[in-house]
């Protein structure tokens, strides 16, 4: 048994590990084993029963919580198991907060911190009143827009000349005359004298991330944003190539519709208002979007490819957008990215965790550099592709020529290059063989 989210063992008790035990009942609760090393084997304690009679009174003492302290033996060795509830209330630790993140402990601080205690106090940072707010800063021509949209989604029955008071009232974006942040991200006027990490960031990158050629800002409120942002993309970063089929001329999108669409979305709805900008970046092989917040407890990357139950961290904002038929509530929106760039024949696309945040990326084509050297392929191997993108086809003899390689060394390359699907080999044998995409 590995060490994982409710899993920790400990060979000897420092009282260092009451951070441990803080996190564990700040998060799904869990087990620490005291008396087996980092591989799970019992290493034994000489001091159990100091611990047996300590520990409890200690983590009660320290952290107002009880636990449950037992011991254990296993071939003449004993150890100790110190199982943690979890705690619907925040625990802290002199002062500070941990929490258990995959087999790790995290103290949580400014954003994170605020967005856990709300949660624990069974608020979302979304369903707090917004105190220096009113009714006359929600714009009229967004709630138009709204109710527009609601009506072809059918997904709620109100009249179109409702009054915005009404109106917030039964979306529980208000209470009595007072608007909620809800309110305001969705349909304020001007959100950003509100919060000021609102806007979007739209950046055009060359090869390297650092390599910034310019960059547009995008600001309003999400009903307005939803449109600002693809109407930039169009206008100033995304390029259209044209193809032909027969005699119909027609433009094909760089990456599909219904994955860009979803990917601003989820930022929108999902996003950490308390946390950084959201942020676009496109460079010349991909496109990617990262907003302030990691998953969901309980939802892993891998449960992003597959159906999965769905945690919204601003569950008012998500419940207008899917009343809007703007998002769905059934946790597809990933599951959506990832079909769609299957039917736009694109790599799959990269869906993880990152600094501190979520970020989703598409690359449009499966034999750019960054998709080589996913496979491991060697810098000779990525040059060759490169040269049959642009030549059709290579020979062993030109592999050997353009590398400066001998041909064992050619064959062993272009051999691995068919191995992993990226070339494949002609029906001519000899001296006439040559590969190709």
């Amino acid at each position: 048994m590995d060490e994982k989210q409710n899993i920790e063992w400990k060979e000897n008790w420092r009282d260092d590990y009451l951070k441990w035990v803080c996190g564990f009942a700040n998060s799904q609760g869990g087990t620490i084993f005291i008396g087996k090393d980092d591989a799970g084997n019992v290493s034994g304690l000489d001091n159990y029963q100091k611990l047996l009679e300590d520990l409890p009174n200690k983590i009660r003492d320290s952290l107002g919580i009880f636990v449950d302290v037992n011991l254990h033996e296993k071939d003449g060795n004993r150890f100790i198991e110190i199982i943690v509830p979890k705690y619907q209330v925040p625990i802290a630790y002199r002062g500070k907060y941990y929490i258990r993140s995959g087999s790790t402990k995290q103290e949580l601080k400014g954003a994170a911190l605020n967005e856990f205690i709300l949660k624990r106090s069974g608020k979302t940072w979304d369903d707090v009143i917004e105190e220096n707010a009113s009714f006359d800063d929600i714009d009229g021509e967004s709630i138009k827009q709204f109710l527009k949209d609601a009506s072809k989604a059918n997904r709620i029955n109100v009249e179109s000349d409702i009054s915005i008071p009404d109106l917030l009232d039964k979306l529980r974006l208000s209470d009595g005359n007072q608007v909620k942040r809800a309110a305001i991200i969705l349909f304020g006027k001007d959100p950003g004298r509100f919060y000021t990490n609102l806007p979007v960031k739209i950046g055009s990158f060359g090869d390297s991330s650092a390599d910034l050629k310019f960059h547009e800002v995008v600001e309003g409120n999400l009903i307005h944003l939803k449109d600002l942002i693809p109407e930039m993309l169009n206008a100033k970063f995304l390029k259209h190539p044209i193809d032909f089929q027969g005699l119909q001329r027609f433009e094909r999108d760089e990456y599909p519709v219904d994955a860009v669409r979803e990917m601003i979305l989820n930022a929108l709805v999902h996003r950490n208002y308390l946390g950084a900008q959201t942020q676009l970046r496109l460079q010349d092989h991909s496109l990617s979007i990262w907003n302030d917040g990691t998953l969901p407890d309980g939802i892993t990357e891998a449960d992003l490819k597959r159906p999965h139950a769905s945690k919204p961290r601003n569950p008012l904002i998500a419940d207008v957008c899917f009343k809007a038929g703007y998002i769905d509530s059934w946790g597809r929106g990933t599951i959506r990215i990832l079909e769609a760039c299957d039917e736009f024949d694109l790599p799959e696309p990269e869906m993880t965790e990152f600094q501190g945040g979520f970020k989703v990326t598409l690359y449009k084509d499966h034999y750019s550099e960054e998709q080589l050297k996913k496979l491991g392929l060697n810098e000779r191997q990525i040059k060759a592709v490169k040269f049959v993108k642009n030549h059709a086809q290579i020979t062993n003899a030109e592999y050997q020529e353009e590398f400066d390689v001998a041909r064992r060394t050619a064959t062993r390359d272009l051999k691995e290059l068919v191995e992993k699907g990226v070339l494949k080999s002609s029906d001519k044998k000899g001296a006439g063989a040559y590969y190709e995409i």
